[in-house]
């Protein structure tokens, strides 16, 4: 069989399911998220048995939260459904995660805190605004989160988006230019979430047209993405 010309068009990218990495060496470290990121790494010798991660939608609180369940080897439960799990979790350190994406439930909260203070454990709530701004009528409640230690993770600077952006092209192993990156930096959204889906369309854009990611055809895919209903949406 004649072997094929060097320039056989490729074919369509399939999706092969590139999954989000939440290793401690995938995590690009800057300003914006150094202090969460060397408590993560200092636990167990933490200010409070109580953490809480507070940030914006796509500020990488999820990468951190899963960083540390993997180190603690932790429990993760369902906000919504807190009160269901306490009886069973001894003294494993506990993750909740989103913790104020919907109500909160204020006594299996309140419970959950009460035991893990009484096991010696730890507990990780991630949250997209301070404990203050929670609402919280319970007053017991309130007094325990004012006790928790709260660290703020901010909209991801330059050199953390740079940084994501290139590591995300490598994982797909695509080469990018710096310019084009830096172009990406100044025309996206400052989210995590945005970095992985502009990514995401610029390799398949790509694949697709059989040419390497230009600046012209960033601009192309972010510009279709502005246009787009939700794109942008956490």
């Amino acid at each position: 069989m004649a072997a094929q010309p060097a320039d056989t068009p490729r074919q369509l990218p399939l999706d092969l399911g590139h999954g989000t990495g939440y290793s401690r060496d995938e995590l690009v470290v800057s300003g914006t998220n150094a202090q969460a990121a060397s408590l993560i790494d200092r636990w167990p010798d933490w200010p409070s048995p109580v953490v809480v991660l507070a940030g914006p939608p796509g500020s990488g609180k999820t990468h951190l939260a899963r960083i540390w369940q993997d180190r603690a080897h932790a429990v993760t439960v369902d906000p919504g459904r807190i009160g269901e799990h306490i009886a069973g979790l001894g003294s494993r350190p506990v993750l909740v995660d989103d913790i104020d994406k919907a109500a909160i439930d204020e006594p299996g909260l309140f419970h959950l805190i009460n035991a893990v203070h009484g096991a010696g454990s730890t507990l990780l709530l991630t949250a997209r605004r301070f404990p203050s701004a929670w609402r919280v009528a319970l007053p017991d409640l309130v007094s325990r989160l004012k006790a928790a230690a709260t660290i703020e993770i901010h909209e991801p600077d330059d050199l953390l988006l740079a940084g994501v952006l290139t590591k995300l092209f490598a994982d797909r192993q695509v080469e990018v230019e710096p310019h084009v990156v830096q172009y990406l930096v100044r025309r996206i959204e400052r989210s995590l979430g945005t970095a992985m889906r502009v990514v995401e369309r610029l390799d398949r854009a790509a694949l697709e047209r059989k040419t390497p990611i230009t600046r012209a055809l960033a601009a192309e895919t972010v510009s279709a993405m502005d246009e787009g209903q939700g794109e942008f949406d956490i």
